[in-house]
């Protein structure tokens, strides 16, 4: 059972970046008949979101979260000891995208850089990474750097994906202090589903060719992608975050000997409106204590839950703050953390 504790490690500061261009949602696609766009946004609430354009990165978003709240709190680069980078939409296949970043904030060369990629749940995991890390008495700093571009991995003639996923990126110091007190995560994965979501294309086991690159209605709806684009089995993942998330949250409230009430806010993967309602329904959660930027970021896979803490909790936070975090995508994988905010500086979102 991959239930852990840590002790006296937490996130001091978060910053994040999104790309200026806004892209309203009722008028993103001319794909479609204006009454179906309609309702398709008000199922799923997301009414805006941020397109990165074609010679931006998720690297260079979390490039500019890094170095704002470098600057903002002034961090001594020197004790940065650890960098992750996690994304599922890198800059290449080789070299790492973390060893890329190392370089271009001036780290020092004995600085550990390594690439995560897991989907939707990767900042849960990537935080569970850092924390037992920095358990090390040798490491100072942790940096985690968690950036999309899923504007660039779904077709705009797929209704299924079209309206719902957006770009961004964050920057996460986590470094040791006694304030913090006690951390607990669970961490999970069901392989058995890694056809619920998925890009067929692009890889080793089926490469990028001139036919799969060719666009094809894939199914009754009339929806079109190719190979290299990904694609969600809704009714498959919805199934998954019911019966998952709900159970699995529980399990690590009983772990930590907390209950609902302990937790100041709630932070959910921002999958849809539909999910996200109905496992809040289902926890008996107080709406006010599940903060949500679907409605003007939409799914920005694995950064919704550091880019929701950043653009809701700012100015809101006590001097200290307890979040429960939970994330669920692609594996499939999940995992929840109840973690300690104590005076944790949130910057102000960037735009680039």
């Amino acid at each position: 059972m991959a239930l852990l504790k840590y002790n006296n490690a937490g996130i001091s500061g978060i910053a994040a970046a999104v790309p200026g261009h806004i892209i309203d949602n009722y008028e993103y696609t001319d794909h479609f008949p204006k009454e179906e766009v309609n309702k398709v946004v008000d199922k799923i609430g997301v009414y805006q979101r941020r397109f990165a354009d074609e010679n931006t990165c998720s690297s260079d978003l979390c490039l500019a979260a890094a170095q704002h709240l470098i600057e903002e709190m002034g961090i001594d680069k020197s004790e940065i000891d650890v960098l992750l980078f996690v994304s599922q939409t890198p800059d290449y296949r080789m070299p790492a995208t973390s060893v890329i970043l190392q370089h271009k904030l001036g780290l020092k060369k004995e600085t550990i850089a390594f690439d995560i990629t897991l989907g939707c749940s990767a900042f849960v995991f990537a935080l569970q990474v850092a924390y037992s890390l920095i358990a090390n008495p040798r490491l100072n700093k942790v940096l985690i750097l968690n950036g999309e571009t899923r504007s660039k991995v779904y077709s705009p003639k797929d209704r299924t994906t079209a309206f719902l996923f957006g770009d961004a990126g964050v920057a996460v110091i986590i470094e040791k202090d006694d304030s913090f007190g006690d951390s607990y995560f669970s961490l999970n994965s069901d392989g058995s589903k890694s056809e619920v979501i998925k890009i067929d294309g692009g890889g080793y086991r089926q490469p990028s060719s001139v036919d799969g690159l060719i666009e094809k209605v894939v199914d009754d709806y009339g929806n079109i992608r190719n190979d290299d684009h990904g694609y969600i089995d809704g009714v498959n993942v919805f199934n998954f975050a019911a019966k998952e998330v709900p159970k699995d949250l529980m399990k690590l409230l009983s772990f930590a000997d907390k209950d609902k009430d302990s937790i100041d806010y709630y932070i959910f993967h921002q999958a849809n409106k539909i999910i996200n309602d109905f496992i809040a329904k289902k926890l008996k959660l107080d709406h006010r204590k599940v903060p949500s930027i679907l409605d003007i970021y939409g799914n920005t896979s694995s950064v919704s839950v550091p880019l929701t803490i950043v653009s809701r909790l700012i100015n809101k936070l006590n001097e200290k703050c307890t979040l429960c975090l939970c994330a669920f995508g692609n594996g499939l994988s999940w995992g929840c953390a109840i973690i300690n905010l104590h005076n944790c500086h949130l910057s102000e979102v960037i735009e680039i």
